[in-house]
Protein backbone atom coordinates (compact mmCIF):
# COMPACT_ATOMS: atom_id res chain seq x y z
CA UNK A 1 0.00 0.00 0.00
CA UNK A 2 2.54 2.23 0.86
CA UNK A 3 4.13 1.63 -2.56
CA UNK A 4 0.82 2.28 -4.10
CA UNK A 5 0.51 5.99 -2.28
CA UNK A 6 3.80 7.00 -3.16
CA UNK A 7 3.20 5.98 -6.49
CA UNK A 8 0.17 8.30 -6.14
CA UNK A 9 2.22 11.10 -4.40
CA UNK A 10 5.05 11.21 -7.35
CA UNK A 11 1.96 11.31 -10.20
CA UNK A 12 -0.41 13.80 -8.43
CA UNK A 13 -1.20 16.47 -6.42
CA UNK A 14 -3.89 14.08 -4.38
CA UNK A 15 -3.47 15.11 -1.02
CA UNK A 16 -2.44 12.19 0.99
CA UNK A 17 -2.05 13.76 4.78
CA UNK A 18 1.03 12.78 6.09
CA UNK A 19 2.20 10.56 4.13
CA UNK A 20 5.65 10.37 3.04
CA UNK A 21 7.36 8.11 0.63
CA UNK A 22 11.16 6.73 1.41
CA UNK A 23 13.62 6.36 -1.36
CA UNK A 24 13.31 2.97 -1.71
CA UNK A 25 9.11 3.19 -2.06
CA UNK A 26 9.50 6.06 -4.63
CA UNK A 27 11.67 3.45 -6.75
CA UNK A 28 9.49 0.77 -6.39
CA UNK A 29 6.55 2.71 -7.26
CA UNK A 30 7.34 2.75 -10.89
CA UNK A 31 5.84 -0.79 -10.80
CA UNK A 32 2.50 0.69 -10.01
CA UNK A 33 2.03 3.25 -12.11
CA UNK A 34 -0.56 1.43 -14.36
CA UNK A 35 -2.33 0.80 -10.77
CA UNK A 36 -2.36 4.60 -10.15
CA UNK A 37 -3.48 5.20 -13.47
CA UNK A 38 -7.02 3.24 -12.74
CA UNK A 39 -7.56 5.83 -9.72
CA UNK A 40 -6.76 8.65 -12.18
CA UNK A 41 -8.63 7.25 -14.67
CA UNK A 42 -12.02 6.69 -12.59
CA UNK A 43 -11.46 9.99 -11.38
CA UNK A 44 -11.45 11.27 -14.99
CA UNK A 45 -14.13 9.34 -15.76
CA UNK A 46 -16.29 10.75 -12.74
CA UNK A 47 -15.80 14.22 -14.15
CA UNK A 48 -15.89 13.47 -17.71
CA UNK A 49 -19.65 11.60 -16.96
CA UNK A 50 -21.01 14.62 -15.16
CA UNK A 51 -19.42 17.31 -17.73
CA UNK A 52 -21.18 15.36 -20.90
CA UNK A 53 -24.68 15.78 -19.08
CA UNK A 54 -24.11 19.57 -18.09
CA UNK A 55 -22.20 21.36 -20.27
CA UNK A 56 -22.62 21.12 -23.88
CA UNK A 57 -19.80 18.75 -26.08
CA UNK A 58 -17.77 22.01 -26.79
CA UNK A 59 -17.41 23.06 -23.07
CA UNK A 60 -17.13 19.44 -21.82
CA UNK A 61 -14.38 18.55 -24.21
CA UNK A 62 -12.41 21.35 -22.93
CA UNK A 63 -12.90 20.79 -19.30
CA UNK A 64 -11.72 17.05 -19.95
CA UNK A 65 -8.46 18.68 -22.02
CA UNK A 66 -7.74 20.51 -18.90
CA UNK A 67 -9.15 18.87 -16.00
CA UNK A 68 -6.25 15.50 -15.80
CA UNK A 69 -3.60 18.60 -15.68
CA UNK A 70 -4.81 20.15 -12.49
CA UNK A 71 -4.49 16.24 -11.07
CA UNK A 72 -0.41 17.16 -11.68
CA UNK A 73 -0.59 20.82 -11.25
CA UNK A 74 0.82 20.81 -14.79
CA UNK A 75 3.54 18.56 -14.03
CA UNK A 76 3.76 16.89 -16.90
CA UNK A 77 2.79 19.68 -19.24
CA UNK A 78 6.20 21.57 -17.99
CA UNK A 79 8.37 18.36 -18.98
CA UNK A 80 6.77 18.70 -22.35
CA UNK A 81 7.49 22.60 -22.70
CA UNK A 82 11.44 22.24 -21.14
CA UNK A 83 11.54 19.12 -23.65
CA UNK A 84 10.39 21.59 -26.87
CA UNK A 85 12.61 24.34 -25.55
CA UNK A 86 15.55 21.66 -25.63
CA UNK A 87 15.00 19.82 -28.11
CA UNK A 88 13.98 22.78 -30.48
CA UNK A 89 16.64 25.06 -29.37
CA UNK A 90 19.14 23.66 -32.51
CA UNK A 91 22.02 23.87 -30.12
CA UNK A 92 24.62 21.05 -28.40
CA UNK A 93 23.36 17.83 -26.67
CA UNK A 94 25.01 19.67 -23.34
CA UNK A 95 23.50 22.88 -23.74
CA UNK A 96 19.81 21.68 -24.52
CA UNK A 97 20.20 19.83 -21.24
CA UNK A 98 20.91 22.75 -19.64
CA UNK A 99 18.31 24.89 -21.39
CA UNK A 100 15.72 21.70 -20.14
CA UNK A 101 17.08 22.74 -16.79
CA UNK A 102 15.74 25.92 -16.93
CA UNK A 103 12.85 26.46 -15.00
CA UNK A 104 11.61 29.37 -17.27
CA UNK A 105 8.99 28.42 -20.27
CA UNK A 106 10.62 29.59 -23.79
CA UNK A 107 8.31 30.59 -27.13
CA UNK A 108 8.83 26.60 -28.53
CA UNK A 109 7.35 25.36 -24.50
CA UNK A 110 4.60 27.48 -24.84
CA UNK A 111 3.56 26.54 -28.25
CA UNK A 112 3.76 23.00 -27.42
CA UNK A 113 1.47 23.64 -24.71
CA UNK A 114 -0.93 25.25 -26.61
CA UNK A 115 -0.52 22.60 -29.67
CA UNK A 116 -1.14 19.41 -26.93
CA UNK A 117 -4.31 21.27 -25.19
CA UNK A 118 -5.85 22.53 -28.65
CA UNK A 119 -5.51 18.51 -30.05
CA UNK A 120 -6.61 16.96 -27.37
CA UNK A 121 -9.25 19.56 -27.63
CA UNK A 122 -9.91 18.62 -31.06
CA UNK A 123 -9.80 15.02 -30.46
CA UNK A 124 -12.00 14.93 -27.24
CA UNK A 125 -14.51 17.12 -30.01
CA UNK A 126 -14.22 14.51 -32.28
CA UNK A 127 -16.06 11.51 -30.36
CA UNK A 128 -19.18 10.56 -30.73
CA UNK A 129 -21.93 11.19 -27.99
CA UNK A 130 -21.01 8.89 -24.68
CA UNK A 131 -17.49 8.11 -25.44
CA UNK A 132 -15.98 11.16 -23.84
CA UNK A 133 -16.06 9.78 -20.30
CA UNK A 134 -14.24 6.45 -21.29
CA UNK A 135 -11.90 8.04 -23.91
CA UNK A 136 -10.56 10.89 -21.55
CA UNK A 137 -10.29 7.69 -18.66
CA UNK A 138 -8.22 5.56 -20.67
CA UNK A 139 -6.18 8.45 -22.32
CA UNK A 140 -5.30 8.75 -18.00
CA UNK A 141 -4.53 5.32 -17.70
CA UNK A 142 -2.33 5.09 -20.94
CA UNK A 143 0.18 7.86 -19.73
CA UNK A 144 0.96 6.99 -16.82
CA UNK A 145 1.57 3.23 -18.51
CA UNK A 146 3.44 4.48 -21.09
CA UNK A 147 5.46 6.27 -18.43
CA UNK A 148 6.77 2.30 -17.32
CA UNK A 149 7.45 1.32 -21.28
CA UNK A 150 9.29 4.29 -22.29
CA UNK A 151 11.29 4.65 -18.63
CA UNK A 152 12.27 0.56 -19.60
CA UNK A 153 13.31 0.88 -22.69
CA UNK A 154 15.59 4.25 -21.62
CA UNK A 155 18.83 5.06 -19.86
CA UNK A 156 19.54 8.56 -17.87
CA UNK A 157 20.24 10.88 -20.15
CA UNK A 158 22.17 13.30 -17.40
CA UNK A 159 25.66 12.56 -16.05
CA UNK A 160 24.58 13.35 -12.10
CA UNK A 161 21.68 11.85 -10.27
CA UNK A 162 18.50 14.10 -9.98
CA UNK A 163 14.69 12.84 -9.20
CA UNK A 164 14.06 10.80 -12.73
CA UNK A 165 17.35 8.95 -12.12
CA UNK A 166 15.39 6.84 -9.42
CA UNK A 167 14.02 4.53 -11.54
CA UNK A 168 16.99 3.52 -14.08
CA UNK A 169 19.19 0.81 -13.33
CA UNK A 170 16.27 -1.89 -12.73
CA UNK A 171 13.95 -3.05 -15.70
CA UNK A 172 10.25 -2.92 -13.79
CA UNK A 173 9.62 -6.36 -14.42
CA UNK A 174 5.90 -6.47 -12.30
CA UNK A 175 5.07 -2.63 -13.67
CA UNK A 176 5.78 -3.62 -17.39
CA UNK A 177 3.67 -6.60 -17.16
CA UNK A 178 0.77 -4.58 -15.52
CA UNK A 179 1.45 -1.85 -18.38
CA UNK A 180 0.28 -4.54 -20.51
CA UNK A 181 -2.51 -5.75 -19.30
CA UNK A 182 -4.71 -3.06 -17.69
CA UNK A 183 -4.71 -0.79 -20.05
CA UNK A 184 -5.88 -3.42 -23.03
CA UNK A 185 -8.19 -4.84 -20.24
CA UNK A 186 -9.62 -1.04 -19.90
CA UNK A 187 -9.82 -0.36 -23.48
CA UNK A 188 -11.39 -4.23 -24.29
CA UNK A 189 -13.92 -3.28 -21.61
CA UNK A 190 -14.79 -0.16 -22.08
CA UNK A 191 -16.01 -0.41 -25.80
CA UNK A 192 -15.21 -3.57 -27.58
CA UNK A 193 -12.17 -6.93 -27.22
CA UNK A 194 -10.84 -5.41 -30.90
CA UNK A 195 -9.77 -2.10 -29.23
CA UNK A 196 -7.23 -4.19 -26.94
CA UNK A 197 -4.12 -2.75 -29.25
CA UNK A 198 -4.85 0.68 -28.01
CA UNK A 199 -3.67 -0.23 -24.12
CA UNK A 200 -1.27 -2.30 -25.82
CA UNK A 201 0.56 -2.73 -27.92
CA UNK A 202 0.39 1.15 -28.90
CA UNK A 203 1.84 2.74 -25.64
CA UNK A 204 4.58 0.27 -25.54
CA UNK A 205 5.60 0.80 -29.75
CA UNK A 206 5.06 4.85 -28.94
CA UNK A 207 7.45 4.48 -26.22
CA UNK A 208 10.12 2.68 -28.09
CA UNK A 209 9.76 5.53 -30.68
CA UNK A 210 10.48 8.36 -27.88
CA UNK A 211 12.61 6.61 -26.27
CA UNK A 212 14.93 5.77 -29.89
CA UNK A 213 14.12 9.98 -30.66
CA UNK A 214 15.50 11.03 -26.98
CA UNK A 215 18.56 8.91 -27.24
CA UNK A 216 19.03 10.47 -30.34
CA UNK A 217 18.63 14.07 -29.21
CA UNK A 218 20.13 13.90 -25.82
CA UNK A 219 21.38 10.85 -24.94
CA UNK A 220 19.20 8.80 -23.13
CA UNK A 221 15.66 10.20 -20.67
CA UNK A 222 15.54 13.16 -18.15
CA UNK A 223 11.91 13.45 -16.00
CA UNK A 224 10.99 16.45 -18.44
CA UNK A 225 11.13 14.04 -21.15
CA UNK A 226 9.15 11.28 -18.84
CA UNK A 227 6.07 13.85 -18.08
CA UNK A 228 6.39 14.82 -22.17
CA UNK A 229 6.02 11.17 -23.19
CA UNK A 230 3.03 10.97 -20.57
CA UNK A 231 1.55 13.71 -22.28
CA UNK A 232 2.27 12.56 -25.95
CA UNK A 233 1.14 8.66 -24.76
CA UNK A 234 -2.53 10.47 -23.95
CA UNK A 235 -3.06 12.37 -26.90
CA UNK A 236 -1.94 9.00 -29.04
CA UNK A 237 -4.66 7.33 -26.83
CA UNK A 238 -7.43 9.82 -28.00
CA UNK A 239 -6.20 10.48 -31.43
CA UNK A 240 -6.36 6.36 -32.06
CA UNK A 241 -9.75 6.36 -30.54
CA UNK A 242 -10.95 8.95 -32.58
CA UNK A 243 -9.65 7.20 -35.69
CA UNK A 244 -11.06 3.60 -34.61
CA UNK A 245 -14.66 4.86 -34.20
CA UNK A 246 -14.86 6.68 -37.05
CA UNK A 247 -13.91 3.54 -39.05
CA UNK A 248 -16.56 2.04 -36.90
CA UNK A 249 -19.15 4.63 -38.19
CA UNK A 250 -17.84 4.21 -41.83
Amino acid sequence: MRTFLAAVSMLSILPLGNFRPTEAELRRSLNLFPLAGILFGAIVFGVGYLAERWFPAPAAAMLLAIFPEVLTKGFHLDGLADTADGFLSGRSRERKLEIMRDSHTGSMGAGAIAVLIGLKFAMLLSLPAGALPGAAALAALCGRSGMVWYIAMSRYARPEGGLGNLWFGRKPTVGMVLAGIVPAAAAAALWHPDLFWVGFPLPALAAWGWSRTTFRVIGGATGDTIGAFEELSELLTLTALVLYFQHSVL
